[in-house]
């Protein structure tokens, strides 16, 4: 059975639904609709609202839960458990007690674990510079020199995967997404043919931005498919590994495990970060693999860093604990994003049910919800809201060179907001959707009666 949040605009079935978009030819608007349309509009625009969709941060009270950090390792409380002053050089692996912890979250032996710096996206960039400059495990060259790049990246997916990717000049191919992952046929087709298809970008767990949670059969297809590069690479960004809405938690398949079963140990680079579990800007961030590519990221980050800031990993793993008290901190942060997230799922059923017009997500975990707007309407929804002051991600930053085939995600982050802001705004997107959807319906309309645009 595959594990998946994705659903349509009604109740989701019990084991989960992959979703679907909306009729690519809904039908006729009712009578009157486009005027209704437009007049609630204008009644959005002159509330003068002044609303944030656009990223996935997290509130001011959800950071508060980690305040104490703020007093920790406190003066004299400097050792840590080897008696290692964290307030020096070195220690380029990072503390092993907070390894400790996070070694069980992410599926990575606490051994073969690196604590960094405050930010997983800054070793992504490090370990794509570094293959592109020296190389990689099992390649016969540098990146830098191989004629063409390629990543595969499953569609919807993060932006900032995408920018990276851009930053360095690797060519981009989507790669659809199924209720388990992406659709390994085609993964499994493009990494066996093509040597320059060096790697795969995977939000495993609550998949930014639709939730889509991998399965095991994709995991064990991911570490077994040959591959026609030596060096090829799935980028594991576990971001949203405990960020769980349910009773009922996804536990992210052992990916690393299944590589070095499969005879192909060097595969997996994981990624993950406190980022949203702690202080945003303040965290830290972690990078699991083989023996040999931990070495080869040690090797090459100490060339530009003597070690980590031991300080604020020391303070995490004396706020944290161990593996029971950061999930016990996360059950705190659930109790205040289940109810947003209940919000905007409320206000999608009362505003958009039954219209044909929109499907969207119901995510057990994660930070977002993904709203399918008809064909052609992502773009024009998302730029009325922006003349209604709601600001959201812009249309398309979910795919490859912001470039939505379909014009139709629209993601939707409900962490930031205070729940009556939260529902205004979604309740304004609707609005916004509507009136896209009924504009481009009549101009479709009078096309076809050969007339000009309506």
């Amino acid at each position: 059975m595959p594990v998946s949040s994705r659903t349509t605009a009604v109740p989701a079935p019990a084991d989960g639904d992959h979703g679907t978009h909306p009729a690519d030819r809904p039908a006729p608007p009712p009578a009157g609709a486009l005027e209704t349309a437009r007049r609630d509009y204008a009644r959005l625009v002159g509330q003068g609202l002044s609303l944030d969709l656009t990223r996935g941060k997290p509130s001011a009270a959800q950071l508060a839960l980690s305040d104490p950090l703020l007093a920790l390792p406190g003066e004299g409380g400097h050792l840590d458990e080897d008696g290692t002053d964290v307030r020096n050089y070195g220690g380029q692996r990072g503390l092993p007690a907070l390894r400790r912890i996070f070694a069980e979250v992410l599926r990575v032996p606490a051994e073969q674990l690196i604590a960094a710096g405050n930010s997983s996206l800054a070793l992504m960039h490090d370990c794509l510079a570094h293959a592109l400059l020296s190389g990689i495990p099992g390649g016969t060259r540098r990146w830098a020199d191989e004629e063409r790049l390629v990543f595969l990246c499953p569609v919807p997916g993060y932006d900032r995967h995408f920018a990276l990717c851009e930053r360095f000049g690797i060519t981009m191919r989507p790669v659809p997404m199924t209720p388990e992952g992406p659709d390994m046929d085609v993964v499994e087709r493009l990494v066996a043919e093509d040597p320059a298809v060096k790697g795969i970008w995977c939000v495993p767990t609550y998949s930014n931005p639709d939730g889509t949670c991998y399965s095991e059969e994709t995991v064990r297809r991911l570490a077994a498919m040959p591959a026609a590069a030596g060096d090829f690479r799935v980028l594991w960004d576990n971001a949203y590994a405990v960020h769980h809405l349910t009773d009922e938690p996804v536990r992210t398949p052992d990916l690393l495990a299944a590589c070095a079963a499969s005879g192909h140990p060097d595969r997996a680079l994981v990624f993950g970060s406190t980022s949203k579990v702690t202080f945003a800007g303040a965290g830290v961030a972690f990078f699991g693999s083989s023996p040999a590519n931990v070495d080869w990221l040690l090797a090459h980050n100490g060339e530009r860093s003597i070690g980590p800031d031991k300080v604020n990993q020391l303070r995490h793993a004396r706020f944290l604990r161990d593996a029971e008290g950061l999930r016990a901190h996360m059950e705190r942060h659930r109790a205040l994003l289940e109810p947003k997230f209940a919000t905007v799922l409320r206000v999608l059923d009362e505003e958009l049910s039954g219209t044909g017009l929109a499907g969207w997500t119901r995510p057990r975990g994660g930070y977002f919800v993904t709203l399918h707007a008809p064909e052609g309407c992502a773009r024009e929804t998302v730029r009325r809201a922006a003349e209604a002051g709601i600001a959201l991600t812009p249309a398309g930053l979910t795919h490859p060179y912001g470039e939505d085939p379909r014009d139709s995600v629209i993601r939707i982050a409900p962490t930031c907001l205070e729940t009556d802001e939260l529902e205004q705004a979604v309740r304004g997107l609707a609005v916004c959707l509507r009136l896209a959807a009924y504009e481009r319906h009549a101009g479709h309309a009078a096309q076809g009666r050969g007339e000009g645009p309506a």
